[in-house]
């Protein structure tokens, strides 16, 4: 009987034993799943390049310095010309369009003549002019023989007052007569019987640029008509849109770097001379204006542009701008690190490789202001002082520990 408890007994502790080896393995099991997949998971960080890689694609390793570096701000703009500094020009007197002198694009100074214009009417006015001289001339005679009539007690007073109020009136029509010849561009001197003119001249009131012509040979106009319009370019500036946050760090003074969006390979320079107190429409920005210095070839009114405002000047940490690396809309530098690079299926030679291989750290940083080629950063770990930094040739090394991570996947 107690040889039978006793194989009872055995048989449950065998049973008992191979259970918790069973769970033992599964836990191992899991836990060396877990850590391939974590392994898995993890970015890589380091990459390893060979002294002929380095060589080959020229990588250059330098520190991080210190850089007397512009802060700057950007803003988007518009271009503008003053309106005092734009005209649209009309004809004081309606008339239909004999020759049109200009084309779009031509320069033309104050004064000059943009077109001529005819209306058998504008010899009425100049009809007039030597009507009422000739009846000046004879109200003239009439107002000395009159008041000497009066002085020798022979004519009554009320004949010399009318002749002295008719000559009164005819000199008023001249005057009003000769300033309508002088606007339509004609010298009350030189009208006579012999010279009548039907034509007038269409001149610039101001230097500049013909942006447009409304009119053709033939078309009639009239006061209210524009014929041309003439912009003058060189008074150009620039109205930036900058955000209430950055107001602050706006001055007169300023130098503004901008390009056009449809030739930014082009940079024009302008200085702000004016900041807006008012916030433009629901925008929430607020204008400030700045004056084009240099040259303007090319600007024209209304153009978008895209401005880069210079602040102050501090000394920051700095790198070259080719030592950067862009991933994944972040920012990275490559450290040069005694760290190894983990590694699960390359074994083979791994001594011999380790002690020709240099290996670099993907390091985060955020990028700050940048000027002569340098940016401004803050590593989000910390870089250790004096480390070398890959500044030229940084983008192979993103390539090279891209395609290893790959490769180890």
């Amino acid at each position: 009987m107690q040889i039978k408890y006793k194989i009872i007994a055995l048989v449950f502790i065998s049973l008992f034993a191979m259970s918790c080896g069973k769970k033992e393995q599964e836990k191992s099991e899991i836990k060396t799943e877990q850590s391939e997949e974590n392994h898995d998971e993890a970015p890589q960080t380091i990459a390893k390049l060979t002294e002929e890689q380095m060589k080959s694609v020229g990588v250059t390793l330098g520190t991080v310095e210190m850089k007397e570096l512009t802060s700057t701000i950007k803003a988007n703009g518009l271009l503008r010309v003053p309106n005092n500094k734009k005209a649209t020009v009309t004809s004081l007197y309606g008339g239909v369009i004999q020759t049109i002198k200009v084309q779009i694009g031509d320069f033309v100074r104050k004064g000059q003549v943009l077109a001529t214009i005819s209306n058998p009417e504008y010899l009425q006015i100049q009809e007039q002019y030597l009507t009422v001289n000739s009846r000046i001339s004879f109200a003239e005679q009439e107002f000395r023989r009159q008041k000497e009539l009066f002085d020798n007690d022979a004519g009554a007073k009320k004949n010399l007052q009318s002749a002295d109020a008719e000559l009164k009136s005819l000199r008023t029509q001249r005057a009003s007569l000769q300033r309508q010849l002088l606007l339509m561009g004609i010298s009350p001197g030189k009208v006579t019987n012999g010279n009548l003119r039907s034509g007038l001249v269409i001149t610039s009131p101001i230097s500049g640029t013909i942006s447009n012509i409304n009119a053709q040979i033939g078309s009639y106009v009239d006061v209210s008509s524009p014929v041309l319009d003439v912009i003058d370019n060189q008074s150009i500036h620039l109205d930036l849109q900058v955000f209430e946050k950055d107001l602050p760090k706006m001055k007169v003074g300023q130098v503004v770097h901008f390009k056009l969006t449809n030739n930014p390979e082009t940079e024009y320079d302008a200085k702000i001379y004016s900041i807006g107190s008012s916030f433009e429409n629901e925008s929430k920005t607020i204008s400030v204006h700045a004056n084009v210095t240099g040259n303007k070839t090319g600007l024209i009114d209304g153009m978008n542009i895209t401005g880069i405002v210079s602040l102050d000047k501090s000394t920051t940490p700095a790198i070259p701008d080719e030592a950067i690396v862009e991933a994944d809309g972040k920012y990275y530098v490559f450290v040069q690190t005694n760290k190894k690079a983990e590694e699960h299926h390359e074994e083979n030679n791994k001594g011999k490789e380790e002690s020709q291989t240099t290996n670099f750290e993907k390091i985060e940083i955020v990028k700050g202001s940048s000027d002569m080629g340098y940016t401004a950063i803050t590593p989000v770990t910390p870089i250790p002082p004096n480390a070398k930094i890959v500044v030229k040739g940084a983008f192979f090394v993103n390539a090279k520990l891209s395609n290893s991570g790959e490769h180890e996947h």
